[in-house]
């Protein structure tokens, strides 16, 4: 849990990440007919991984394992950034490679606690924000021993 809490602040303090996505004009889709809808709706996602360019899959690699069990809308936020990705400077394309490692790792229940963590974070007062950044630059500070040692703890009681 207090990996997850890093990951969040970290993707909060990152600008390139907290952009909102670039919106991606969505392909046509025909309108699914009754029954199986789920399944029908996983079959149809759009873009499929051999539908993006070398240069997005590149950037998404990591992703790779997992992009056809994203839905639509979560393959157009990673297709956003990607577009993003070239403007990057080299330290920032390395932090998303990272990030976007340690984000394929997590999941899928991980996944959906970081994402209501992070709507949580975000709709905190200023303040609160502040002191979380604030919290994640002194974490950054430290030796990765020490690190190692406030992550292998055990999660205090609020």
């Amino acid at each position: 849990m207090r990996a997850m809490w890093l990951l969040l602040a970290a993707l909060l303090a990152t600008p390139a990440l907290a952009e909102p996505p670039v919106n991606v004009a969505p392909k046509a889709v025909a309108k699914k007919p009754a029954g199986k809808p789920a399944a029908q709706a996983k079959a149809k996602a759009r873009p499929a991984w051999a539908e993006l360019t070398a240069e997005q899959q590149m950037i998404l690699a990591p992703l790779k394992a997992d992009w056809e069990s994203l839905e639509t809308e979560r393959r157009r936020k990673w297709i956003g950034m990607a577009k993003r990705y070239p403007k990057m400077t080299p330290q920032g394309q390395e932090r998303v490679q990272r990030r976007m490692q340690t984000w394929a790792k997590l999941t899928p229940e991980q996944r959906r606690q970081a994402r209501e963590t992070y709507k949580q974070i975000v709709k905190a007062p200023p303040a609160r924000r502040d002191k979380l950044r604030q919290q994640w630059a002194q974490y950054q500070s430290l030796a990765p021993r020490e690190r190692e040692d406030i992550s292998a703890e055990p999660p205090r009681k609020k």
